[in-house]
């Protein structure tokens, strides 16, 4: 069969008249017409043959002998399928016959299937029995597509047959799919190494894999209607990829539009919103208790140097600040508004603000969406799309921007600034947030609560904090995204910037079982979650200790220059589990060279280990220490180093953090600055040592070998997801 070249085109783009667009459509809105939700099998391979995805050779057959006559035109062995739109998987109708020799085979095979047929599904219309000639040999695979609430088209790629019902083994990404992001599809299943020949086994030709996945995921971006694909099994050799069998589920209800607001309109509100130079308190009280008091003392006291309007109905003043009765009584500009009020009072006061041209509005009252409230909620969203002002929230904690010392939130007052920018969907998680940052005096530009997320959502985040010069590092905590697709579009970009690291709360496969095909009961919630972040660059934290411990140290971390990692240790088995979590996270310990090797012999005792780990001992001075991380630092090949330290009286835990910190401060005088993270196990002591270090610039942590290589491998994973590895 003859394949037709594709010309790509962004998913935004209407596709253009024409072959293979005439040819699909044609056949769209046949099925349409005749109420249907599935393309027949002989349907589907007009479609494929339209996009240039191979399919065998086959036909439609009315009689038995017509079905012979056929067989023997491709030649034996053959495959004969029931063709009725009623009837979507053939298999459990008794409607597939495979391994067919012979004419007669074929004609009994013909009225055996017809047969099973009307025991199935008595009324079941049948339009015939497809002829297919069978496909033996090579790699069974499966390519399909999925529509997502969230995110919108997915391909996906796994293991074919039954197999990917039993394993689940299968990966997602965003259509329309890359050349590149196909060929990553085929190394992301677990089952990879199949693909490439084992046990004597011919790899499969990757081209082709890749190139029909490509057309699969342009396939299904060009018609939105087609909701469900399986080309299933598809059968890859080391000379191509052919789809024995293809499924196709259409639903041609109208999508809703999803509301964007431009790149330019979201960087200018948010602006407004997180640098404002007034801010109304909605809801102001001079009574202490009152949500609406803690706003007005955390502006206060907080340092915040705009203009504050506090606004209450009754009173003249709160806390020596001039109140109003409503924001349209305010005589300047007000750019955000805080509200401290009910939520059956929010709507009228969010009208006001939106005939003051106020930007933005900071819903903390609760009782909306939370609470079963749905229409509550659509009214302000409705308020907001009027006056286009975005809103943040409702039932939220509010925000903190430490550049301009606000905090506009009831929590309580945050005043360390450095560059890691912060959000939650949760108000809990928030606390946490809070609390962390506090204790563990990490600099912060923002945090946010993002609550029921009726309008601002986690991409507006990302869009402000990629051009805010403030914030180096976006984490951010979430338990949906509501414009999934939105989101990987900008995290995608803004990674190849700064890291962007995610929590992502709820790792459930709910609503799968609904779907048709095999691909569609395959798309767990999580799984999609996992690829398309992966896809967008986007750093998965596993739970809230990793995203707090993401922000705070992968900013310290200069950027690697290499793969190459060397473990420098005083303890063998801090050294084997500091491997062990290399391994998981994906970081490469380097072969140590010959002469590497002989230069590290130099400064450890005989019954040390050199190689990688350098076990040095737990016995040696301060010296050994020192020469050893000094010769990693200086040796081009080795691109970042692990300390694993144990207490001992001879290198007391301060002595350590002391000769590393002046070891990485004599390196960098020389142009030398290399990622470095410590593993501190010990007394009390090390406790001290380790905070001592990282406010030196070095990562460092108690009693633990898996966080500072946690750490580390969120460096790296950033660094190759924005490509400077």
């Amino acid at each position: 069969m003859a394949e037709q070249a594709l010309k790509l085109r962004p998913i935004s783009d209407s596709p253009e008249a024409g072959q293979p667009y005439d040819a699909v459509r044609s056949i769209l809105d046949k099925v349409k017409a005749e109420g249907r939700d599935s393309l027949t099998a002989p349907e589907g391979k007009i479609v494929c043959d339209a996009y240039g995805i191979a399919v065998p050779q086959e036909g439609v057959a009315k009689s038995s002998s017509e079905a012979a006559s056929l067989a023997e035109g491709m030649g034996y062995p053959v495959v004969l399928k029931i063709v009725s739109p009623d009837i979507l998987h053939k298999t459990e109708a008794g409607g597939v016959l495979v391994g067919l020799k012979t004419r007669e085979e074929v004609e009994k095979g013909y009225e055996s299937i017809l047969a099973n047929a009307r025991n199935y599904k008595a009324d079941a219309r049948v339009d015939g029995v497809q002829v297919q000639q069978m496909l033996t040999g090579g790699q069974e695979v499966i390519i399909g597509a999925v529509t997502d609430s969230s995110f919108g088209k997915l391909v996906a790629f796994g293991l074919g047959g039954v197999l990917v019902e039993v394993l689940k083994d299968i990966t997602f990404r965003l259509a329309p799919a890359t050349h590149e992001d196909a060929l990553s599809m085929l190394d992301g299943i677990q089952a990879a190494e199949i693909l490439k020949g084992v046990r004597g086994g011919e790899a499969v030709d990757r081209e082709a894999l890749s190139d029909m996945i490509v057309k699969v995921s342009q396939l299904v971006s060009d018609f939105p209607e087609i909701s469900e694909l399986d080309l299933n099994p598809v059968f890859a050799t080391a000379s191509g990829a052919i789809a024995a069998d293809v499924r196709v589920v259409v639903d041609f209800s109208p999508q809703p539009e999803r509301y964007r607001p431009s790149q330019e309109d979201i960087v200018r509100q948010m602006n407004r919103i997180m640098k404002p130079d007034a801010v109304a308190v909605i809801g102001a009280s001079a009574e202490d208790g009152k949500i609406g008091n803690s706003v007005m003392k955390n502006l206060i006291n907080g340092g915040y140097k705009g203009k504050i309007y506090p606004i209450h109905p009754k009173a003249d003043e709160i806390m020596g600040i001039k109140a109003y009765k409503s924001v349209k009584d305010v005589p300047g500009v007000i750019d955000v508004a805080v509200f401290a009020i009910p939520a059956k009072f929010v709507a009228g006061a969010l009208t006001e603000c939106g005939e003051k041209e106020i930007s933005g509005a900071v819903l903390i009252p609760s009782g909306f969406a939370e609470t079963g409230n749905v229409e509550g909620q659509e009214e302000l969203q409705a308020i907001g799309r009027k006056y286009n002002i975005r809103l943040m929230g409702p039932n939220i904690y509010g925000f903190y921007y430490t550049p301009q010392n606000l905090c506009a939130t009831f929590c309580t007052a945050y005043d360390v600034q450095g560059t890691a920018a912060l959000s939650s969907q949760s108000g809990g998680i928030g606390m946490a947030i809070i609390g962390f940052s506090r204790s563990a005096k990490m600099g912060v530009s923002a945090i946010v609560g993002l609550g029921n997320k009726s309008d601002i959502d986690e991409d507006d985040l990302l869009t402000f904090f990629e051009q805010d010069d403030n914030t180096k590092i976006i984490a951010q905590h979430l338990e949906d995204l509501k414009d999934g697709r939105s989101f990987a579009e900008v995290a995608k970009r803004v990674s190849k910037k700064k890291p962007v690291v995610v929590l992502k709360a709820g790792r459930t496969s709910a609503g799968a079982a609904a779907a048709s095909s095999h691909t569609g009961a395959l798309a767990g919630n999580d799984k999609i979650y996992e690829d398309v972040f992966a896809q967008s660059g986007v750093i998965r934290a596993r739970s809230l200790r990793d995203l707090l411990e993401y922000a705070r140290g992968v900013p310290v971390l200069p950027t690697p220059k290499g793969e190459n990692i060397v473990i420098i240790t005083g303890a063998g088995g801090s050294g084997v589990l500091l491997s062990d979590a290399c391994v998981d996270n994906d970081l490469n310990m380097m072969s140590m060279p010959d002469d590497l090797d002989t230069a590290f012999r130099k400064f450890i005792p005989p019954f040390g280990a050199a190689g990688n780990p350098v076990d040095i001992t737990g016995g040696e001075p301060p010296s050994t220490y020192r020469n050893t991380i000094k010769l990693g630092l200086e040796d081009p090949r080795i691109h970042s180093i692990i300390l694993g330290y144990w207490h001992t009286i001879i290198t007391p835990p301060m002595v350590f953090a002391e000769v590393v910190i002046d070891v990485v401060e004599e390196m960098k005088k020389k142009g030398i600055h290399k990622p470095i993270v410590a593993s501190l196990a010990g007394d009390v002591e090390v406790e001290a040592a380790a905070e001592h270090l990282y406010a030196n610039g070095v990562p460092a942590y108690a009693y633990s070998t898996e966080i500072p290589v946690a750490v580390l491998g969120a460096k790296y994973k950033w660094a190759r997801g924005a490509g400077l590895l």
